[in-house]
């Protein structure tokens, strides 16, 4: 099998659960990410990694967050869909998010299919399922394909061969070498600014 990342990146996300999306936005505040993503600017509030999460699931609809949070971490704000996954495959919503800037989103579903995005100025870069990081899209799909290699996610997987062992493992180091961000930052110490998203 392919070796998975030696040590966990981002600890705490492998505790949001079957549906979620753990989304970086480069050089703009958690207040800009939540209200590019469309929040009740009336909700927001301080809340700590466990209230995002019963918040969210609480009020969740229609498989997609029901409370969404925001935390700055270095020159990137960490944008949480606890129950949701918009960010990473909902067109208007990446757009938005990340216009002007660029974005790297893991998204695992439980039912549906996991994601990795790098998404600039509302193109999709590169994107793919992490358990089958050799079927690409976006327009440039190769960029990252030696980082990918470096976290266990071989680009050249043969889907016949032996499974990846932590695909989700790899996307999120995967992130952090694009984000440069210290990958033992752990989600469950951070303090985010949570909102209601808008009804669609």
């Amino acid at each position: 099998m392919t070796e998975a990342p030696e040590s966990p990146c981002f600890p705490g996300y492998e505790t949001l659960g079957e549906i979620y999306c753990v989304s970086f936005v480069r050089g703009i505040s958690p207040e800009e990410a939540l209200r590019r993503f469309g929040v009740d600017e009336e909700t927001l509030e301080e809340v700590d990694f466990d209230e995002l999460g019963h918040r969210s699931v609480e009020a969740m609809s229609e498989d997609a967050a029901g409370f969404v949070g925001a935390a700055r971490i270095g020159d990137w704000t960490v944008l949480i869909e606890p129950g949701g996954w918009q960010v990473a495959v909902d067109e208007d919503i990446y757009t938005r998010v990340s216009r002007g800037t660029e974005v790297v989103s893991v998204c695992r579903h439980e039912y549906a299919e996991d994601s990795f995005a790098y998404i600039v100025d509302g193109a999709p870069v590169v994107h793919f399922t992490p358990d089958m990081p050799d079927d690409r899209s976006g327009s440039d799909p190769d960029r990252f394909v030696d980082q990918m290699r470096e976290v266990g996610l071989d680009p050249d997987h043969d889907i016949e061969g032996p499974d990846i062992v932590d695909s989700l493992g790899g996307a999120f180091a995967l992130a952090g070498h694009i984000t440069g961000l210290p990958t033992s930052t752990d989600l469950r110490t951070l303090r985010f600014l949570g909102a209601d998203p808008l009804e669609s």
